[in-house]
């Protein structure tokens, strides 16, 4: 059987997850025989300069898109078909003539805490080492306990896990959706609530990229596009794009859809956590209105986003 998909990923555990979990909505959308999704739908894994950069921040190697650019050059160049992203990982400007089509049922967008000896984020000793290449849960973290000492944590999951089994720093914060789809249990992890930490923009969802010309693929792929959260995600990347966010900038938000109503907060946060400054929006949404929807989604992003812009003034961090 020829190919219908070639599908286009990282190679870390959470992206072939992520992967996987595609081609299984798309085997049951389809009537597709599982077993044969090996050749129904290829797995191509590409190494990302994301990937490829271990040895310094993120932010000092250009910021957003590191982790998606080689998986949409090779959407671009017809060597794949479809794209998986972490859509928290997708910048707000995409390459022309691509588009994200569907959005996976998002998982849980809770931040999770980790300490080494198992206690709670309030119980961390004075002057602990806080390990994260986040600068938005920096800024979070430093909101609340500026005496913390922030280190670097670069790697996957499982690598900074063994980093702080090693010592490298006393506690660390993990994505809740990552852990899941991972099935790592971790007993001592504390969710943290969002009135103090609002995860990432579109953290816990998973987006499929295609071309814009490929409309069979499009039409395949549409098929299971989860309405609310796709709505979510439009809302929270109007709030981004208006921002000009990137991972150098401290960023927070959700969106979240329910019985016709769209409710989103947003902030953005000074990186030493000193200042902050938030907005949200509430709208009612026809949730099978399609694209229009999104359109409005986004729309209130961006309104949110200027909100926040005019009352925070010069005082807007600029990366």
């Amino acid at each position: 059987m020829s190919a219908v998909l070639r599908l286009a990923t990282r190679g870390s555990p959470l992206a072939l997850a992520q992967a996987h979990m595609v081609r299984v909505t798309l085997a049951e959308a389809h009537g597709w025989d599982p077993d044969e999704m090996d050749e129904i739908c290829p797995i191509l894994i590409l190494k990302t300069t994301g990937d490829r950069i271990q040895d310094r921040p993120l932010v000092e190697a250009g910021g957003k898109g590191l982790f998606v650019k080689e998986i949409e050059e090779a959407l671009l160049n017809d060597e794949a078909d479809i794209a998986v992203h972490s859509m928290k990982d997708v910048p707000s400007l995409q390459p022309p003539g691509l588009s994200i089509t569907a959005v996976l049922p998002r998982e849980d967008p809770h931040d999770v805490f980790i300490a080494r000896d198992g206690q709670p984020f309030d119980k961390l000793p004075e002057n602990a080492k806080l390990g994260t290449s986040s600068v938005r849960r920096q800024a979070q973290a430093l909101r609340l306990r500026p005496d913390l000492k922030i280190v670097g944590l670069r790697g996957n999951v499982e690598t900074r896990l063994l980093k702080l089994a090693r010592g490298e720093a006393d506690a660390t914060l993990l994505a809740r959706a990552g852990l899941s789809r991972l099935k790592l249990n971790l007993p001592d992890g504390e969710l943290l609530e969002f009135d103090n930490w609002l995860p990432a923009l579109c953290q816990g969802a998973v987006g499929i990229e295609t071309r814009n010309e490929d409309r069979i693929t499009a039409q395949l792929v549409a098929a299971i596009d989860d309405s609310p959260t796709h709505l979510a995600v439009a809302c929270e990347r109007g709030f981004l794009a208006a921002l000009d966010g990137s991972c150098r900038t401290p960023i927070a938000g959700l969106a979240e859809v329910d019985q016709g109503h769209l409710r989103f907060s947003g902030e953005v946060l000074t990186v030493d956590g000193r200042n902050s400054w938030q907005a949200s929006r509430d709208i009612r949404i026809d949730e099978s209105a399609g694209e229009h929807a999104r359109a409005r989604a986004y729309t209130a992003g961006q309104d949110a986003a200027h909100e926040i812009m005019r009352n925070a003034g010069s005082k807007l961090p600029r990366f």
